[in-house]
């Protein structure tokens, strides 16, 4: 454990050892981003009250994640990426009409071995995606997740299945919701990817991921 630091320099050095930390915790156990910062933080800061700008936010993250895979991982985490993919392009293919979007680890490239498949679907009501499913007795489990417009919207529906023996969690918004939200994040990546991104993600035949810039 280590002194939370004074100064801006010693204090970015104890950000990046938490964000090293929390990457690993992701990458190896599979844990959430939240949690995995929550407990990195105070493996290397102990339980003092953590100053805002001691965590490492999300991206900074990621951006460990990426190295750690790249550094420990690189034999099986590629593979599993593209198996990933290609099972989110055959989902995605089957529920066209309700406007897929792939979001979550398999698009932004650091998809390994605890992750699943996450979609947004758009449709005029949730119950049309929960029917169309249950007509083709696909088994489904209904749950909630928060709006990805934040805590101000209401959470929304998500059903989750099986496809292939991979689960896949497939949250359901309105056609409204898809205003402004393919806007790419902050550092450039896309937030979401269509159909047609996914394919063009698997037909890439080198190692340079398309989300990256």
């Amino acid at each position: 454990m280590m002194a939370i630091p004074n100064n801006d320099q010693n204090l970015a050095l104890l950000r990046a050892e938490i964000a090293a930390r929390a990457a690993r915790l992701i990458a190896e156990d599979g844990a959430d981003y939240a949690t995995a910062k929550r407990k990195a933080a105070r493996l290397v800061a102990g339980d003092d009250p953590a100053r805002p700008n001691l965590l490492p936010d999300n991206a900074e993250i990621e951006e460990e994640v990426r190295k750690y895979q790249a550094l420990f991982l690189g034999d099986s985490q590629p593979a599993r990426l593209r198996r990933l993919r290609t099972l989110a392009l055959e989902v995605m293919a089957r529920l066209e009409q309700f406007r897929p979007y792939l979001t979550g680890a398999a698009l932004n490239g650091t998809a390994g071995a605890h992750d699943d498949v996450h979609l947004q679907l758009f449709a005029d009501s949730a119950k049309d995606v929960i029917i169309f499913l249950l007509d083709r007795d696909v088994n489904i489990e209904i749950a909630e997740t928060p709006h990805f417009k934040g805590g101000r919207h209401d959470p929304v529906e998500t059903v989750r299945f099986h496809w292939r023996k991979q689960q896949v969690h497939a949250e359901l918004y309105e056609m409204n919701d898809l205003r402004g939200a393919l806007k790419p994040r902050a550092d450039g990546r896309p937030q979401r990817a269509d159909i047609n991104a996914v394919r063009a993600m698997l037909a890439d035949s080198s190692n340079h991921d398309p989300t990256e810039n």
